[in-house]
This record gives C-alpha cells, sequence and structure tokens, in this order.
C-alpha cells in the first residue's frame, strides 16, 4: 500500500526508458564461470556465473536432463488391441509419481537414447510402456522446457497404425495402461495432478488436426 506519491501521472507516458548498455538484445551474457556442482545419474545440477546488462554478476542455477519424447496415440479400436475402452481413444498410462505423491494419467513418454531421434525413442516407449508397435511415427514439435531452470528439450511426436508388441518396463516403472475417448481426453488431462507434457502433446496434435 503507497500513499500515491509514487503513482504515475494521468496521462504520463509511463513506457519504461531503455537503455543501450541493459538492453538484453544487445549484451552478449558473457560467462564468467560455468560449474556442475553434482551429479545425480538422472540430471546434472550447476550454475553458470554471468555478466547482466547492468554490469552485475549472478550465479543463474541449472538442472541439465537428457532430452525426452511424449507420444501421442490413438487407437480406433482398443478391443482389437487388447486395450480397454470403446471406439476412438488416446492412449494414457496410469502411474504414482513419488516426487509429488499423487497418482497421474500421462501420455507414455521417456527419456530418447543415444543416437535416436525423437520418431525412434517414440516408437520404442510406447512399444515398452504400452506394447503398441506403431506404423509410422513422426514429430509434431520440439522444444525448451522450463527455461529458467532446465536444460531440458522436448518432443512430441504422433504414432499411428498399430499392432500388439512386447511391453518391456524399466525396473522403476509399475504402469497400467488405460484408454480414453478423445472426446474426454483433454478434460482428464486437465484434472488434478495436471501433467504438463501430456496437456502439450494433446494440445499440439489438436493444433495439427490429428485429434
Amino acid at each position: 500500500m503507497t500513499d500515491g506519491s509514487d503513482a504515475p501521472d494521468a496521462g504520463r507516458d509511463c513506457t519504461p526508458e531503455r537503455h543501450p548498455d541493459r538492453d538484453p538484445t544487445d549484451h552478449d551474457w558473457h560467462v564468467i564461470e560455468s560449474r556442475a556442482e553434482y551429479e545425480t545419474g538422472w540430471y546434472t545440477g550447476g550454475y553458470d556465473l554471468v555478466e547482466q546488462p547492468d554490469g552485475t554478476e549472478k550465479k543463474y542455477y541449472w538442472a541439465a536432463l537428457p532430452a525426452a519424447v511424449v507420444v501421442v496415440a490413438a487407437v480406433d479400436d482398443p478391443g482389437a488391441l487388447d486395450l480397454p475402452g470403446d471406439g476412438r481413444s488416446v492412449v494414457f498410462v496410469e502411474q504414482f509419481r513419488p516426487t509429488i505423491r499423487e497418482l497421474c494419467y500421462e501420455l507414455p513418454a521417456g527419456i530418447v537414447e543415444d543416437g535416436e531421434s525423437y520418431a525412434e525413442a517414440g516408437a520404442r516407449e510406447l512399444e515398452e510402456e504400452a506394447g503398441l508397435v506403431a506404423d509410422s511415427v513422426d514429430l509434431i514439435e520440439e522444444f525448451w522446457c522450463s527455461t529458467g531452470v532446465l536444460r531440458h528439450r522436448r518432443g512430441i511426436v504422433w504414432a499411428d497404425g498399430f499392432t500388439r508388441g512386447d511391453r518391456k518396463l524399466d525396473g522403476n516403472e509399475f504402469l497400467n495402461v488405460r484408454t480414453v475417448s478423445v472426446d474426454e481426453a483433454f478434460d482428464l488431462a486437465r484434472s488434478g495432478p495436471a501433467n504438463d507434457a501430456t496437456l502439450e502433446g494433446l494440445l499440439l496434435a489438436r493444433t495439427e488436426g490429428l485429434l
């Protein structure tokens, strides 16, 4: 709460004054020091000591993770693939996430291994987690995630044309495969606990006219 003495005058141009030496687009953001402080086996954590546009120095902390892929797969007849559900449905996996202590419905996803493309990783993850072999897998979008703290890229892929394969879960994966009608998939993804990658995948697939 203020007494208004610092409030701008009515009609006054309140556009912030731009100084060339403070403009982030004109600054090289020199990294004075870059240090990895710990390694978990899952991600590396550290910081960059950076010179800011006003001449001050600041440590920007980061966590570096391998790239990940998220698979959007819609099946026309789940029963024919020994999956629960009826009619055109999106494939989800149901799993408990100890990090947030919640049971989540998510699109199949996983880490991109060395030498893999997003499409190749997506095809592998879909079979490993859901037991489905796709005739085709195509990249919809690739982007950075949580750029304020992560060095982590994510690819969203669309899978189509399915036959049964063999599930092969990792030692820390305890998953149930579920299918949800296309009409209900967005409502499920938006219900708590919502998952960012699942929302992104569904929205991008719908934008491309695939759902």
